[in-house]
């Protein structure tokens, strides 16, 4: 070993190659990985836009390696991540470094390199640890027709979700360079996805027959669930609002393969997928805390990074006490509630996150949280509740589909001698019901997403109900957009009673929701 190592620096120059992915918000993208050794007082540099975490893979490398049982070439190492004016973040580089080195000073057989991409960061002992957003480098191996993928072994399930390419795990240095000089087994993981969400349970939502009363909150849970409308509930301290949004997620329609390889690939690159388990099998929901920044909310950060309006991608997306976030937060809302997506640009890198959950917001009418109530009395000082309401800002009020006023609970509702209402299982088998017949009907999306052509072609109206329409956007003020959020939210409540025509009762019903709620009375 030693005489092969003092062969290679001997020569004028020693340049060993191979690629690594590197992630670009939820995608990625295609770097080179070059080690060139030449004789000269000794060094280690890493060039090519690299952030501290790359710069610090020196290190990481050079104890990695020793403590391996290879040599650490001496004299002049240069290690050069191309493209150079792609900044490289991460530890994910230290693997492709190790292996490049070891390929330059003839530790490693150049050629095992072709076509073979790596991902790790390496422990001081030369073990491999696991990195985020291993499915999205999977995925993009198998685009760019990459032969072999090494990846940690702690990943080797997640990335084995994808076809196309090679997913070979590894443990060590040492480990990976036998595996590619034909010294031990390779074996291959192949996880099928369907698979996995037929054995998996997935998380269990607490059940919404748990919750007595609160009859008129729990239809508007049930049409939100069925159209995928954002809603807003106000209303009085101990109503049940947080009770009746943790349930909601129950009673949505199970997650099929292909939105579970979106939010697999999502939560993999923000570092939440669930150690020891290869996908996402259940609908997320993310209550953040109101102190939360709107990037933290929908993303950003030195390198692009999805926030919580990502997170709860096709699931619930709650923000509790929403009169208590920042207005700037609220506000960032817009584009992911009309586009279903964010833009982040971040420098010389522009991201775009999916960003399409159902948004569930709760708060109270003022800040001592009785304006309205006929038992308790309010005790803010005059004009202070308008304030305390202003802080969703029209626009933003504008984008929520269905907002309800929670009243205070009986004493038999708070005492548990009411009757419960229906189960989880009741009524998410409406919910499933009601979106089944929309697809009958040649729909494609869900309601919530209907462009405003396809609401006013789907919720075709007669002469009774087109007045009542007339009517209510002229008493009301209702912007363009809110007409076609209320045409959609109508055209939900149709599906629900498997009507194929939208009539004045579905319609009475949808502006119930849309101009009685507190803020709905404030923005009118």
């Amino acid at each position: 070993m030693q005489r092969r190592h003092t062969l290679a620096c001997k020569r004028c120059a020693v340049v060993a190659k191979l690629v690594s992915p590197a992630l670009i918000g939820l995608a990625a993208a295609t770097v080179q990985v070059e080690a060139d050794l030449r004789r000269g007082i000794p060094a280690f540099a890493v060039v090519g836009l690299p952030d501290a975490a790359v710069q610090e893979s020196r290190e990481r490398v050079r104890s990695g390696v020793a403590n391996q049982g290879f040599e650490i070439p001496r004299g002049r190492i240069v290690v050069n991540l191309a493209p150079a004016d792609l900044r490289k973040a991460g530890p994910q580089y230290d693997l492709p470094i190790a292996l490049s080195l070891l390929a330059a000073s003839d530790q490693l057989a150049r050629k095992a390199l072709t076509g073979v991409g790596a991902v790790g960061e390496l422990a001081l002992d030369g073990s491999i640890r696991p990195v985020t957003g291993c499915l999205a480098m999977a995925e993009h191996a198998a685009r760019c027709g990459w032969k072999f993928l090494l990846v940690p072994s702690v990943n080797a399930a997640e990335a084995g979700l994808v076809r196309g390419v090679g997913i070979i795990p590894v443990d060590g240095v040492r480990h990976a360079v036998d595996l590619l000089e034909g010294r031990a087994e390779v074996a291959t993981p192949v996880i099928d996805p369907g698979q996995v969400l037929a054995t998996s349970h997935g998380q269990t939502a607490p059940d919404l027959g748990d919750v007595r009363g609160q009859v008129a909150a729990r239809r508007a849970l049930e049409v939100a669930a069925a159209g995928g409308h954002s809603l807003l509930m106000i209303g009085p301290p101990g109503g049940g609002k947080t009770m009746l949004a943790r349930r909601l997620p129950g009673i949505l329609p199970a997650i099929d393969v292909d939105d579970a390889i979106t939010l697999t690939r999502i939560h993999s690159v923000a570092g939440l997928l669930p150690h020891g388990q290869p996908m996402i099998d259940a609908r997320p929901f993310r209550a953040p805390h109101h102190t939360i920044s709107a990037v933290g909310l929908v993303g950003g950060g030195r390198s692009p990074h999805p926030g919580e309006v990502t997170l709860a991608h096709l699931g619930v997306l709650f923000l509790d006490e929403v009169c208590a976030f920042a207005p700037a937060a609220l506000d960032a809302l817009r584009q992911p509630l009309e586009e279903g997506w964010v833009d982040v640009t971040r420098g010389m890198v522009t991201a775009r996150f999916p960003a399409r959950p159902l948004l569930v917001c709760a708060g109270n009418p003022c800040p001592c949280g009785f304006d309205g109530d006929p038992r308790r009395r309010c005790t803010c000082v005059p004009g202070r509740q308008e304030a305390y309401r202003a802080r969703i800002s029209g626009p933003v009020a504008d984008r929520l589909d269905i907002q309800i006023d929670v009243p205070r609970l009986d004493a038999d509702e708070i005492v548990g001698t009411a009757p419960p209402g229906e189960t989880t299982g009741t009524i998410r088998a409406r919910v499933e019901a009601s979106r089944t017949f929309a697809r009958e009907r040649g729909q494609i999306v869900i309601n919530a997403n209907l462009t405003p052509s396809q609401a006013r072609d789907g919720c075709a109206l007669d002469r009774d109900g087109q007045a009542l329409l007339m009517r209510a956007v002229d008493r009301h003020g209702l912007s363009a957009r809110a007409h076609d959020r209320l045409l959609r939210v109508a055209r939900t409540i149709a599906d629900l009673t498997g009507s194929e025509r939208v009539t004045g009762e579905h319609l009475a019903e949808a502006l119930q929701y849309r101009t009685a709620g507190t803020i709905a009375r404030r923005t009118a």
